[in-house]
């Protein structure tokens, strides 16, 4: 670290601030067990802003088992306020994970905007009022000894997953996939392409910062999409995905992945794509390694 501070000094003028506080909306917290990014102040301002600062707090940031079409409700007169909180909330799921299904949920009715998508949307915000200082601990030990661990899920032809170096959830992702999948199986598979291309980039850029990953367990919750990558004889039903499979593939040959089964009930990325039930929500945002520092103990 300090060889590193050295060094570019040495090259360019530099003003050493001290440690990192904030910046852009994000604050750090370091303590004994890591470092915690939250963004507190950021969503402060937007409960201030929409006037529920003093708004009754909700327990899960969507509804359970909540579905929403285009044609339910009132037509919105005024639209604009809706998409810039939207906006903003994207913005909030830097270090916060557990809201990212609801915002993603909340964003596919930005083109017909309703009276019900209003109502969901003030859901979320009396969430966030519960719990501001929510945020993400990158634990100090993480790095003593490196190995990473992806759990990706796919539910309704949408992908979801999030990567972890040892216990530190570093990256998630929750998007709609551009085709449409013929069987559930190459829905889930899709969602595999996208976590093993997404492991080769964050592996070449660790590389550059000389941290070497030398493998990584993916654990899938569809063992027939794991036979699909794990068989070497394609059948007629699933020929037509064969081009991404050499993605895949080559990453498990090179023995960079190693695929685990496991119970939807344990797949951490399914909180990504479906809403779940509040037992279920606390126990995933506790695994994802969120915490609150600014409850009293």
């Amino acid at each position: 670290m300090y060889k590193v501070q050295h060094l570019l000094e040495f090259i360019f003028k530099l003003k050493v601030l001290g440690d990192l506080k904030y910046f852009l909306g994000l604050e750090l917290a370091r303590s004994l067990e890591g470092i915690i990014l939250s963004q507190r102040k950021y969503t402060l301002s937007i409960l201030e802003d929409t006037n529920f600062v003093d708004a009754k707090p909700s327990s899960l940031p969507i509804e359970t088992n909540l579905r929403m079409i285009v044609s339910d409700g009132n037509l919105l007169h005024d639209p604009s306020t809706y998409r810039c909180i939207i906006g903003r909330l994207m913005y909030l799921i830097i270090s916060r994970p557990d809201i990212t299904y609801a915002v993603f949920t909340l964003s596919q009715f930005l083109s017909k905007l309703t009276t019900i998508h209003l109502i969901a949307l003030h859901h979320l915000l009396k969430y966030l009022k519960g719990i501001m200082g929510q945020g993400l601990l990158f634990s100090a030990k993480s790095y003593a000894n490196i190995d990473w661990a992806v759990c990706p899920d796919t539910r309704r032809n949408v992908t979801g997953y999030c990567v972890y170096i040892h216990d530190s959830l570093i990256s998630w992702r929750l998007k709609k996939q551009h085709t449409v999948s013929r069987s559930f199986a190459e829905s889930e598979y899709r969602a595999m392409v996208a976590v093993a291309a997404k492991l080769t980039w964050l592996r070449g850029l660790l590389s550059n910062f000389q941290v070497d990953i030398s493998s990584s367990m993916l654990f899938c919750d569809s063992q027939s999409t794991i036979y699909i990558v794990t068989n070497l004889t394609f059948h007629e039903r699933t020929k037509h995905i064969k081009i991404n499979c050499h993605l895949v593939r080559e990453q498990l040959v090179a023995k960079f992945l190693n695929f685990i089964h496991v119970r939807t009930q344990y797949q951490l990325a399914y909180v990504f794509t479906k809403s779940v039930t509040l037992v279920q929500f606390n126990n995933f945002i506790f695994k994802f390694g969120m915490i609150n520092i600014y409850l009293s103990t």
